[in-house]
């Protein structure tokens, strides 16, 4: 199974905590944010692929119809991708991946992060070009733009093996890239996705790492020091914990709280308290986190 459907897997139990009314308010936020040209916008209101991988998932997560022309002729506008960044250009090949199978468009993109992205010395993933090593979070967006197509990357066992083993930490957690070794939650979920996709030992220590980011008011905290929780973290947080099989009974309700307060009547969710905006990111992170806690 792909990493998308995995996590829609349990992004689509959200409605069942959110109520039929709720659900209907997350839908009409997510579709307020369609653009004229068939993108969904970013927080300047600006359409954007990113943002649009987002509101195609979230919208999936929900049940409902897809607006799968408006969006094939967004897509459309970007060709094969040539000129875009890594992680926009992931997002093409994730949402055609959503919509409808264009070949022609994902073997291209797949081209283009094996020429451009692809790190020489770790065969992991980085999203800036010519990197010499892998990033956790280029890997994982990479391995995840293969795996919606039931593909392997070419020497796909370098991406732990080599790449992801040396972002690697003593505690059970990873680092993002080797230019900040900071563990944190994150990185560690999307390396958590990947071993157990590659079937490789996870360290014993990894779930009590991530327990141990667990903030006293409810959600998780992307690494030990930081002030607040968010909601990213949060998804993800619970989401590597299902995936090692290590329960999280004892932080369901201050964590549905954390959610709920972080969720508004217009339909969207704030990424921290401290956040004044809503966006579809943490929208279908609130979705997702509601999923794990609804189980």
């Amino acid at each position: 199974m792909s990493l998308r459907l995995e996590m829609l897997q349990v992004a689509r139990l959200a409605p069942s905590l959110l109520g039929v009314e709720a659900s209907q308010l997350v839908d009409r936020f997510i579709r307020s944010q369609q653009n004229s040209d068939g993108g969904f916008c970013d927080r300047d209101g600006k359409s954007d692929l990113y943002y649009t991988s987002f509101a195609v998932d979230a919208l999936t997560a929900l049940q409902v119809e897809l607006p799968v022309d408006d969006l094939r002729s967004y897509l459309m506008s970007f060709g094969e991708g040539e000129s875009l960044d890594f992680v926009h250009l992931c997002c093409l090949s994730r949402i055609w991946s959503a919509i409808e199978k264009n070949g022609a468009v994902i073997d291209a993109v797949l081209n283009h992060l094996e020429r451009k992205f692809r790190t020489s010395q770790d065969g992991g993933y980085n999203q800036t070009p010519g990197a010499t090593f892998g990033s956790c979070y280029g890997s994982f967006l990479a391995y995840g733009a293969y795996s919606d197509q039931g593909r392997m990357p070419p020497e796909a066992s370098r991406i732990i093996d080599e790449s992801l083993t040396a972002l690697a930490s003593n505690s059970g957690a990873w680092s993002n890239d080797r230019n900040l070794p900071v563990p944190n939650l994150p990185a560690t979920a999307a390396a958590v996705s990947l071993y157990r996709n590659f079937r490789a030992p996870i360290p014993a220590a990894t779930a009590n790492w991530i327990l141990g980011l667990a903030h006293d008011q409810g959600g998780f905290k992307a690494f030990p020091d930081a002030p607040l929780p968010d909601l990213l973290s949060t998804a993800v947080g619970l989401h590597a914990l299902d995936g090692l099989q290590v329960s999280f009974q004892s932080c369901v309700e201050p964590f549905l709280d954390f959610v709920d307060s972080l969720w508004t009547a217009a339909g969207g969710f704030h990424g921290t308290w401290n956040d004044e905006d809503l966006d579809l990111e943490y929208t279908y992170y609130g979705l997702l986190a509601l999923g794990h806690l609804s189980m």
